[in-house]
């Protein structure tokens, strides 16, 4: 028994150093400032405020955190709306919608890209004539496409957990149909709406393929091509070496993903232990009730 706990516990160890070994490598030379990871150049924080005022990284990191925030809104609001309507479907319509969810899932992403990339051509000649509509509105698009199946997966188990009888009662107490959704459904599945909303924006955050395929002009790169974090570092890769300063950028990432955890772990925990205690004074309370007699 205490050989398999210590093979487990290996075995679980092994596979987190082989996970983060390459964050904390690029970390570490994040602190100096040559131009290769894995030349150490001397102690230096220089990288940080040269991130800073590189206005082409600056420039990528804007448009990339507004794709990802406005994509990722808006693929959560439709996915969840979907999720919750297609629960109230019948059993053939939903098992149907989601089978169809199910194949943007597993299919490649670049079959997504390739199909979203033909089909703005095809509108744009048929309806614009031309063929460059590629702008920020295309870009937004295959991003929703990319993460509104992902948003319905994450809420989807929420709402089967719920009661399927409180929408009803809200409907029999008064509430018309909007402000039960609003009022009795969303509560109940919110972790799972915010769970979806991280996802999409981490979707949104790393993707490449579906950005590469489906950008055109705008946002902060004006009358030039969207560039975002993925296409800055592919175009660069393309010229010689990464710009160091992403090394930078990488670990501020890090941790600000790190730090969002654990601030939301320690929340998690806390209200688990509020409920836990609450349960166990309440069955006391309920416990010392019925050992008086009087009662």
């Amino acid at each position: 028994m205490v050989a398999k706990k210590i093979f487990a516990y290996t075995y679980i160890y092994l596979i987190l150093l082989f996970l983060y070994l390459p964050v904390l490598y690029l970390i570490v030379f994040s602190f100096t400032e040559a131009t290769y990871a894995g030349q150490w150049a001397g102690w230096s924080w220089n990288l940080y405020p040269r991130l800073f005022q590189d206005k082409e990284i600056m420039t990528a990191l804007g448009n990339t955190l507004i794709i990802a925030a406005i994509s990722s809104l808006l693929s959560t609001l439709i996915g969840t709306l979907g999720a919750i309507g297609v629960f109230y479907c019948k059993k053939g319509v939903r098992h149907f919608i989601e089978g169809l969810n199910q194949i943007n899932v597993v299919n490649a992403e670049i079959v997504i890209a390739m199909s979203l990339t033909v089909m703005f051509v095809f509108v744009g000649q048929h309806f614009f004539g031309s063929n460059s509509i590629f702008s920020f509105w295309t870009l937004l698009i295959g991003h929703c496409c990319l993460s509104v199946p992902f948003v319905y997966l994450n809420v989807k188990p929420k709402i089967q957990q719920m009661d399927p009888a409180l929408y009803e009662a809200a409907l029999d107490l008064g509430s018309s149909p909007n402000q039960a959704i609003h009022k009795v459904i969303i509560p109940q599945i919110i972790p799972g709406i915010m769970a979806a909303l991280l996802l999409s924006f981490t979707l949104s955050l790393d993707d490449f393929i579906v950005t590469a395929f489906t950008r055109g002009s705008g946002l902060l790169s004006g009358g030039s091509q969207i560039e975002t974090l993925s296409t800055l570092v592919q175009s660069k890769i393309k010229k010689g070496a990464v710009p160091p300063e992403l090394r930078a950028l990488t670990t501020i990432i890090f941790l600000i993903v790190l730090t969002i955890v654990i601030i939301y772990s320690i929340r998690v925990n806390s209200k688990s232990k509020g409920k836990k205690s609450f349960g166990k004074s309440h069955a006391e309370r309920r416990i010392g009730f019925n050992a008086n007699p009087l009662n």
